[in-house]
């Protein structure tokens, strides 16, 4: 969410909703000029204003840019202006039931007024490709304007079918000197519109490149900085402890992702089923790929769990297929129920201790270690010649222990299952 040079003013704010709703709902753009940020899209030659004020129409379209960079309020303008039946829902917490029963009301509300059906799924890409094919005979038919709104690339994350029939939008970071007068139009707002001492340039930098391009993360940092400022005027320090009472942080590529996927699998390692659901939670409703969590799960079953109950690892990968199948929302009870089984699991490092120590030995000695004559195959009578396969024992020929060497010469006598 991005606002253009045109203040939204204290009256409109108003009836946007509860003068209780947060600062950066009341902030939301209104109109494509209230934009700002997107020329390439919303400005005098922007591609969406062209569609939407030259020809009326907009079409299926993919909005892949950074959190708070507008997608929604794209979305949510766009459909506005061209009279449809909106609805929107995200991937993250529907599935695909709840799309079948919007579509079901759009198309009985729209029967006879003919307006056209706008569906906006935030966060597309959470959904799997069973999931996305489902949209592909209502976006061909044009029953369905449907716009997606993604943080990832589309290439990776949106089938290829699906992105054949759609036209994807990239909307951009939201600079630091755009993001500082978002920042003071909202710092106004706030007051009412009343006489204030805005806050500092320094404080506004601060916000700005604490918020990384997000606008809104940073008003919702500035609606509670302000809320908690006890001296005349906003300082750094009370942005600090604003971002420490309502940052739930979890950053998919930032240090929080590696925290968070540490401490899920010491928990399972440390038999806590309970710390082992909560991280899986952190991770799930942060936004986390549930195919990453996941292939985590995978390991953690051969690594931690390993021979104690050699069962662990076919279900893990039965999480990760079912996580693929049906997605997100429903894939995250799967998941919790394998993470579960993995902590309540007995453990043993046993194979994964004795492999780390035949690395060790590898990159020690080198991979310089020839494979015992005997060990080799000989399907040529050169091979025989040289000797390869001469005195092998085929076990079954025996009855009981054989007595042969298979590690190289200069390993024999190397135990890797103890220290």
């Amino acid at each position: 969410m991005a606002t253009g040079p045109h203040q939204p003013s204290l009256a409109r704010a108003k009836s946007n909703g509860s003068s209780q709703a947060p600062l950066a709902e009341l902030m939301r753009p209104q109109t494509l000029d209230e934009i700002y940020g997107q020329d390439e899209l919303v400005g005098p030659q922007g591609i969406l204003r062209t569609l939407i004020t030259q020809r009326g129409r907009i079409p299926s379209l993919i909005l892949w840019g950074p959190p708070g960079t507008g997608k929604t309020t794209l979305a949510r303008i766009m459909a506005r202006s061209v009279q449809a039946y909106f609805r929107e829902l995200s991937a993250v917490s529907q599935g695909l039931a709840d799309v079948k029963k919007i579509l079901e009301e759009a198309q009985q509300t729209t029967k006879y007024t003919r307006r056209p059906i706008v569906l906006f799924i935030d966060e597309i890409h959470r959904f799997n490709k069973a999931q996305q094919d489902f949209f592909l005979p209502f976006v061909e038919r044009g029953t369905v304007t449907l716009i997606g709104a993604t943080t990832e690339n589309p290439s990776f994350k949106v089938n290829n079918a699906l992105l054949s029939r759609t036209r994807v939008l990239v909307l951009k970071e939201i600079c630091p000197e755009v993001m500082i007068n978002i920042l003071k139009r909202a710092a106004a707002l706030k007051e009412g519109g009343t006489s204030h001492v805005p806050p500092p340039q320094e404080t506004l930098n601060c916000i700005a490149q604490l918020s990384n391009g997000d606008a809104r993360t940073a008003i919702n940092t500035l609606d509670m900085a302000l809320d908690i400022q006890t001296g005349p005027e906003l300082t750094v320090q009370d942005v600090k402890n604003a971002l420490q009472r309502t940052h739930l942080f979890y950053d998919r590529d930032g240090d929080e992702h590696y925290n968070i996927i540490s401490a899920f699998h010491k928990s399972i390692r440390g038999s806590d089923a309970n710390a082992t659901l909560y991280w899986l939670g952190r991770m799930l409703v942060g936004g986390e790929d549930p195919l990453y969590v996941a292939r985590r799960m995978i390991r953690i079953a051969s690594e931690d769990v390993g021979l104690a109950d050699p069962q662990a690892l076919p279900i893990a990968v039965a999480a990760y297929q079912s996580a693929q199948f049906i997605g997100m929302p429903e894939c995250d009870t799967v998941l919790a129920e394998v993470a579960v089984y993995l902590a309540r699991a007995p453990k043993s490092v046993e194979v994964y201790a004795a492999y780390k120590r035949v690395k060790e030995a590898i990159a020690s000695e080198g991979q310089t270690q020839q494979v015992p004559l005997h060990l080799r195959n000989a399907p040529t009578r050169l091979m025989a010649d040289l000797g390869y396969a001469k005195d092998y024992k085929y076990n079954p020929d025996y009855e009981g222990p054989v007595q042969q060497d298979y590690l190289p010469p200069e390993l024999l006598g190397c135990n890797f299952f103890q220290d």
